[in-house]
C-alpha cells in the first residue's frame, strides 16, 4: 500500500508545469470559452431607477438602492423608495435634491508611463495630466499601477465597470513583461511556478515563461492578484531584483498602436467584452 502511494506522489510531481509562451509585441493566445448565446434583450424605454442613477456616475447600483430606501431619491416630484422601480428616460429624477443628469460613458485605455501615479497627491505626474482631454467627466482609475510600472491602464466614468474590474471575483486578465537585474535560474523559475507563500498570502502565477528570443533575464508572468508589487515581491523572495515592470495585456486589451504616454477611446466590441466578463 504504501509503495503505490509513494509512486503517486512520484507521479503526480512530475506532471509538466503550465507554461506561457510570450511575445513581448503580441497578445498571449489564450483559449476562450465559448460565449453563451441568449435572445436579444427588447429595449421598452425604461430603465431600472438604481441603474439610471449609477448612469449618473453619483454611485454604484448598490449604493444607489441604499438612497432609494432612505427616500432620498424623487421622480417627478414624488419621493419613490421602490427598489426596482423603473422610470423612463424623459422622467424628472432628483438625487438629495438635485437633478441628475446622466453621463456619457467613456472608456478610455492609456498606455502609462513611468513615474507616473494613478492616486495623485500634492505635484506628482499623474495619468489624469495625460487622459486630461479626454473627457469632461471625472475618469477613474481601474485598479492602480505602481509609479514605477508602465503599461495598460483603464480609465471611465462608469462606476459599475469600475467595481465589476476590480473585483477579485471577476476574472480579469492581467500579463506583465518583466525584466530583472539577472537571469532567472531554472530552479527559481519552478519554484515561482509552482507558487509561493509570502508574508501577505500565497501567490501562485496562472502562466509564466521566458520572454521569446530574448535574455533569460525577462519574464512574461500572468497573476490573479490586482496588487502589480505583488510581482516585485514574488521575485525578490529569491533575490531578484525588478529592474522593469509593463503591464503588456489587461482584460483581453493590448497596446498594439498605443505608444507610451497615449491614450485612446474603446471600441463598442471591446465595451461589450468587458460588460460580459464573469
Amino acid at each position: 500500500m504504501k509503495a503505490n502511494m509513494d509512486n503517486k506522489k512520484k507521479k503526480d510531481s512530475a506532471k509538466p508545469v503550465r507554461k506561457l509562451t510570450y511575445k513581448p509585441t503580441s497578445e498571449i493566445p489564450f483559449k476562450k470559452k465559448p460565449a453563451a448565446t441568449s435572445k436579444p434583450k427588447v429595449d421598452d424605454g425604461t430603465l431600472r431607477l438604481n441603474k439610471y442613477i449609477a448612469n449618473s456616475g453619483k454611485c454604484s447600483r448598490r449604493e444607489a438602492d441604499l438612497y432609494i430606501s432612505s427616500g432620498n431619491v424623487t421622480v417627478n416630484g414624488q419621493v419613490v423608495n421602490e427598489l426596482g422601480y423603473k422610470v423612463k428616460r424623459t422622467d424628472e429624477v432628483r438625487f438629495d435634491g438635485s437633478l441628475i443628469i446622466p453621463e456619457k460613458k467613456v472608456y478610455v485605455l492609456l498606455n502609462k508611463p513611468v513615474d507616473f501615479v494613478t492616486d495623485p497627491r500634492g505635484d506628482e505626474k499623474s495619468v489624469f495630466d495625460l487622459t486630461r482631454t479626454a473627457s469632461k467627466s471625472f475618469l477613474k482609475p481601474v485598479g492602480r499601477l505602481h509609479k514605477k510600472a508602465s503599461g495598460l491602464i483603464l480609465l471611465t466614468n462608469d462606476i459599475e465597470m469600475q467595481v465589476k474590474l476590480t473585483n477579485h471575483l471577476t476574472r480579469v486578465k492581467k500579463v506583465y513583461h518583466v525584466v530583472l537585474d539577472k537571469k532567472l535560474k531554472a530552479a527559481d523559475f519552478e519554484k515561482i511556478a509552482e507558487g509561493v507563500k509570502l508574508e501577505d498570502g500565497f501567490i501562485k502565477p496562472e502562466a509564466i515563461n521566458y520572454v521569446e528570443n530574448a535574455s533569460a533575464n525577462e519574464i512574461g508572468i500572468q497573476i490573479p492578484t490586482s496588487k502589480n508589487t505583488a510581482i516585485q515581491r514574488l521575485f525578490e523572495h529569491f533575490q531578484y531584483k525588478v529592474l522593469k515592470l509593463d503591464r503588456v495585456i489587461f482584460a483581453d486589451l493590448t497596446k498594439k498602436d498605443l505608444d507610451r504616454g497615449r491614450w485612446r477611446f474603446l471600441n463598442e466590441k471591446e465595451i461589450i467584452n468587458l460588460k460580459n466578463l464573469k
